[in-house]
């Protein structure tokens, strides 16, 4: 699986896809996560290769699915408006996870109960209810308050590559324009 450690300058190429692909990548996404997606996609669609072989795929410059060899996974910035089961961690693992360690079965305070194998969740705090990873099920969501055992692969979590990336892309975009701009002024246009 992989981990989110990668930063603006493993950034292969962008682009905007256009009809067929955009097509392709709506069916993909409604299938994995349901019709409410596609309503998702509404917007500027801009999609990052990087160069390990990750799509990220921005919606108005806002990180919102990453597609692996692996398939699709949401991002933090679209787990509030794609649904995806929970699980609940204590907050004495909330500075682990927040660095990347998997979920450990001890942290879990509560799952969802129809989490099967392979499933995305998203792990949020049990005092706030806040999102602050989007994993991979390792164990079935009954299975997850045991005694020990990792329970999630932590895929992407708060303050990684993923979660900055819309706003380095807006830095660089407003450096290009500026430079834009500041090249026309001393050619007199």
């Amino acid at each position: 699986m992989y981990r989110a450690h990668f930063s603006i300058m493993s950034i292969n190429r962008r682009y905007h896809p256009r009809g067929a692909l955009i097509k392709q990548l709506t069916a993909e996404l409604a299938n994995r996560f349901g019709k409410a997606a596609i309503e998702l996609l509404k917007g500027d669609i801009e999609i990052v290769e990087l160069k390990d072989g990750i799509e990220v795929v921005l919606v108005n410059g806002k990180p919102f699915v990453i597609k692996t060899k692996d398939g699709f996974f949401p991002t933090l910035a679209s787990v509030d408006r794609i649904p995806l089961k929970r699980v609940v961690i204590d907050m004495g693992a909330v500075p682990h996870i927040v660095s990347g360690a998997d979920i450990m079965a001890p942290g879990v305070v509560a799952a969802d109960g129809d989490i099967a194998l392979g499933d995305s969740v998203v792990v949020v705090d049990e005092r706030h209810g806040k999102p602050l990873a989007v994993g991979l099920a390792l164990v079935a969501g009954c299975d997850m308050k045991a005694p020990k055992g990792r329970v999630v692969k932590n895929l992407y979590y708060v303050g990684d590559g993923v979660w900055s990336l819309g706003s380095q892309i807006k830095a660089i975009k407003k450096r290009l324009n500026t430079e834009k701009a500041i090249d026309r002024l001393q050619r007199g246009e």
